[in-house]
């Protein structure tokens, strides 16, 4: 059976042919065994030679259903059949999928009992993670359907019950010419020092632009690259590179204390899979200033909020000497976002910070208000806000206006964009 990257195969569950159908355990797993296949809707022989088998609890059903799974990577390969970028499974509800953008219920699956969904879960969850979801409630990892996709799983407990949220993270890495990355992009890959921070909202395809900017270092320069994510997401084979790629929480115990361990392991670029609090965020930028390349992420929204993001994270009285490190090692940001294409499928918006030595300035002064403003006379070096790229997709035809200016988050500068190009639509009436 597949297991997450880092992980060996855990031992067998108490349950070990609830996920496939098998023929009951012998000894004394068998009663366990054969409440697991009662529960998983198949049948099961009788017990011989011992006590016979506890009778199914009242509330599982006995007899087989249409569209149940027997095993979980069913729903996954009838998830990337239809293009979905998550699933989501809920006790008693039918299995939903996230496809372009919207929530839509899975076609032909029956709502799926709590007891049922556990053993579906219970049957990919790495040993670790099922004592951590038995003492928390929640837990990550990562599973490889293999030959087709990893996904990024998120285990946890609601008011319903057991629930659980996937998504597919593609076995081919897409390269920085499929994702259509801009000049500025790649020439942030091209530094030898400093820190770059890709920003965005959750989902909004922060890793795929990291991983494609990762192999395209690989395929560019000789260098040792170490990543520390959680779980890992894109598995990069070395190429001209030599690649190490750490998870939390499997080969290491936290993002801080894998990036204290990268200045030991002579390392000539670092990605942090997510800058979560203070003490990463300080090693992220004092690793930069000591003469490496690191790539981070945030949960921001524009470019210039990412600078105010990283210097509030420190105590006011600090606030001060950080506004000058980060001025001298941040080399760039990208804020992004996606957004449904005309058609089908997404398309990200990108929206570039370049750290001239003005913005620079701004930042060890503390005039962050005033990027915006440089970010627009910068389009000459490759510098673009976020409305600019909404533009170019809406006047390249790949988005609609309104799915465009629904993403802006400055509608008031957007809906002037949009009226300038004589496109009509509700921001004509609407106050901002």
């Amino acid at each position: 059976m597949p297991v997450g990257l880092g992980d060996h195969p855990s031992p067998p569950l108490s349950r070990p042919a609830a996920t496939f159908g098998g023929p009951p355990a012998s000894g004394t797993g068998a009663s366990l065994s054969a409440a697991a296949h009662v529960a998983l809707g198949s049948p099961v022989a009788p017990a011989t030679g011992s006590a016979p088998a506890p009778s199914a609890p009242v509330s599982v059903s006995t007899g087989p259903v249409e569209g149940m799974p027997a095993h979980i990577d069913q729903l996954f390969h009838q998830m990337l059949d239809m293009k979905a970028s998550d699933i989501h499974l809920k006790s008693s509800k039918m299995p939903m999928v996230r496809v372009d953008g919207s929530i839509a219920t899975m076609p032909g699956r029956p709502p799926l009992p709590g007891d049922k969904l556990l053993l579906l879960l219970e049957s990919i969850m790495p040993e670790r993670n099922r004592e951590e979801f038995a003492a928390t409630n929640d837990t990550d990892f990562a599973y490889e359907l293999v030959g087709r996709a990893r996904m990024r799983c998120n285990v946890f407990r609601d008011i319903a019950g057991v629930g659980a949220v996937f998504r597919q993270i593609p076995s081919k890495i897409l390269s920085a010419k499929d994702l259509n990355l801009p000049k500025a992009c790649l020439d942030f890959c091209q530094f030898d020092k400093g820190l770059v921070v890709v920003t965005g909202p959750t989902g909004s395809g922060k890793s795929t632009t990291l991983a494609a900017m990762v192999d395209w270092i690989n395929e560019n320069r000789d260098d040792h690259i170490i990543t520390i994510e959680d779980p890992v997401e894109f598995v990069h084979p070395d190429k001209n590179c030599l690649i190490n790629q750490r998870e939390v929480g499997t080969q290491t115990k936290s993002f801080k204390a894998a990036l204290r361990a990268a200045l030991r392991e002579d390392p000539d670029i670092v990605l942090v899979g997510e800058m979560r609090d203070l003490e990463t965020v300080a090693i992220a930028i004092e690793t930069a200033e000591t003469g490496h390349l690191v790539f981070g992420t945030l949960h921001t929204n524009t470019a210039p909020s990412t600078v105010d993001r990283l210097i509030d994270q420190f105590p006011t009285d600090r606030q001060a000497q950080i506004r000058i490190m980060l001025s001298e090692s941040l080399k760039g940001v990208v804020a992004q976002t996606l957004l449904k294409k005309k058609g089908g499928g997404r398309v990200a918006a990108l929206e570039i910070l370049i750290v001239t030595h003005a913005i620079s300035n701004l930042i060890r002064e503390g005039k962050t208000f005033q990027i915006p403003s440089l970010m627009q006379t910068g389009r000459g070096i490759g510098m673009q806000t976020l409305s600019d790229s909404l533009m170019d997709l809406v006047n390249r035809d790949v988005v609609e206006a309104e799915e465009a200016y629904d993403r802006a988050p400055n509608k008031k500068e957007f809906a002037t964009l949009l009226n300038r190009a004589g496109i009509k639509g509700p921001w004509n009436e609407e106050k901002h």
